[in-house]
């Protein structure tokens, strides 16, 4: 049995999922059990879902190591991983995103920390920017006050404050482990006893709010969720979702009301359940409505074919 399961599921990132992979490589080892300081047995499942840019087939062709689930349609995120999540063996798995670079021996510390904390069934790695800064990626989870908080702009006017800018976590500087409600789920370590006790990911929530959902059931059942810093993954980020961000954006917002739908209508007043929708249904039209425009702004300078890793203004 593997000690970790690392699971991919990817949407035209050829170009960043071929850097993932080489850096998975050049980090583990496929042989021997792990043992403490050694590095561990991994299997890596890409599920790839319909890529119209080769990466099927880049992935055949250049990593034959590589499980491969070539989907003819676009299954979706959740889905995509319940697929990998079922093919998987190891003891614990690692839902990582294609626009990711993975350092050496990040994936050794991974397991050794599972393993040491066995309290710990959802565990989220400090994630990087390129640059090498910290990329924040834990939040709580929605309560209707914290969103009451972003749509009056509090939270943005006082980023620090752990009252106001609860939702997104400003005050927190990912320096130190602690238990949260949701990290990101761009890397996130789940202890397969996890899956066998709550089940897979809700395909309700087919690309946001499905890593939401999870660390939200999994709490119910009693599960610590985790964010510790001693685990550091690279991340592009967005990759995927910036082919159609505005798509995404809408489907986001859609996504977390069927969330309040989902955990929280029969929990909170009626009254206070349709000002919240309808404060997530104002907020993604304002967002949209940005978006649109800075696109078209930026569209004005930018030149040529763009790359598969994008070629931004100079």
């Amino acid at each position: 049995m593997p000690d970790l399961s690392v699971v991919i599921v990817n949407w035209n990132t050829a170009d960043y999922l071929r850097r993932c992979l080489d850096s998975i490589y050049r980090g583990c080892e496929f042989g021997a059990p792990h043992n403490a300081g050694q590095q561990p047995r991994i299997e890596v499942i890409v599920v790839d879902n319909a890529s119209k840019d080769g990466s099927a087939e880049m992935v055949r062709r250049e990593f034959p190591w590589v499980r491969l689930v070539a989907n003819p349609t676009n299954a979706g995120y959740a889905a995509g991983n319940n697929q990998g999540i079922k093919l998987s063996s190891g003891r614990y798995l690692l839902l990582l995103n294609p626009d990711t670079i993975v350092p050496d021996g990040a994936l050794g510390r991974l397991v050794e920390y599972m393993d040491g904390h066995p309290e710990a069934g959802i565990v989220g790695v400090r994630l990087l920017n390129p640059d090498g800064t910290v990329q924040p990626s834990c939040r709580s989870f929605p309560e209707p006050a914290y969103l009451m908080y972003e749509t009056l702009g509090l939270a943005r006017l006082f980023r620090k404050s752990r009252r106001f800018a609860a939702y997104r976590m400003g005050w927190f500087d990912h320096n130190s482990e602690m238990e949260v409600d949701q990290p990101m789920g761009s890397a996130l370590a789940v202890r397969r006893e996890v899956f066998e006790d709550i089940g897979l990911f809700d395909e309700q929530f087919p690309l946001f709010f499905n890593e939401v959902d999870l660390c939200y059931r999994a709490k119910l059942k009693g599960w610590k969720v985790v964010f510790t810093p001693t685990v550091e993954i690279v991340h592009y980020g967005g990759r995927g979702t910036s082919q159609v961000r505005l798509k995404a954006l809408w489907e986001s917002h859609c996504s977390l009301v069927r969330f309040y739908r989902k955990h929280y209508r029969r929990r909170i007043p009626l009254a206070v359940y349709l000002l919240v929708v309808l404060s997530i249904y104002l907020g993604a039209f304002f967002r949209i409505g940005w978006a649109a425009a800075t696109m078209r702004k930026a569209s004005g300078c930018r030149g040529g074919k763009r790359s598969g890793l994008e070629r931004d203004c100079a």
